[in-house]
């Protein structure tokens, strides 16, 4: 499974945060937007993304719930008829919760900058520090917090959950 380090963390002025990150970023911004269906799953999280073209991901991944930086393991399959295989995994499965979402994409290097408009919860800040085979899960856990601090995000602004959680 490919690993990253991520933090989530509530954001109050998401155009102050925004000039911020696109003054650091290399690339960016990409709007997406993103219709993620939670499944009931034995372990860690199971989530069909749809894309409003009609495909999509098919996403497994396990996470500590920790504020502050956490490794993440994950495993990504493009979905061709998103909404054809979100009938068949919430008649196997069950649907666990849904969340809709703008997001606005920036790339700095090796991680993956997330400015999120969440319906229902508000506006939010992910790092994702994509960790190389060979990579210690530290060396992401201190880029993701020298990132953190360069954009004035504060550890009182931390998520510990999925915004499925929340």
């Amino acid at each position: 499974m490919a690993r990253n380090v991520e933090i989530k963390a509530r954001v109050a002025e998401l155009s102050a945060l925004e000039r911020r990150v696109a003054g650091i970023s290399d690339a960016g911004p990409e709007v997406l937007i993103q219709d993620d269906t939670f499944f009931n799953c034995p372990v860690g999280r199971l989530k069909l993304r749809a894309f409003p073209h009609g495909a999509g991901e098919l996403i497994a991944y396990a996470r500590p719930d920790v504020s502050g930086p956490s490794t993440c393991h994950y495993s990504i399959a493009a979905v061709g008829k998103a909404a054809e295989l979100a009938v068949a995994l919430t008649t196997a499965l069950g649907i666990a919760g849904r969340i809709q979402k703008e997001r606005r994409l920036y790339l700095m290097g090796p991680t993956r900058i997330h400015l999120d408009r969440v319906a229902g919860l508000g506006t939010f800040l992910e790092l994702e520090v994509v960790l190389r085979a060979d990579q210690d899960a530290a060396e992401g856990e201190a880029q993701a917090l020298a990132l953190m601090t360069r954009l004035g995000v504060e550890r009182k602004d931390l998520v510990d959950v999925a915004y499925v959680d929340l």
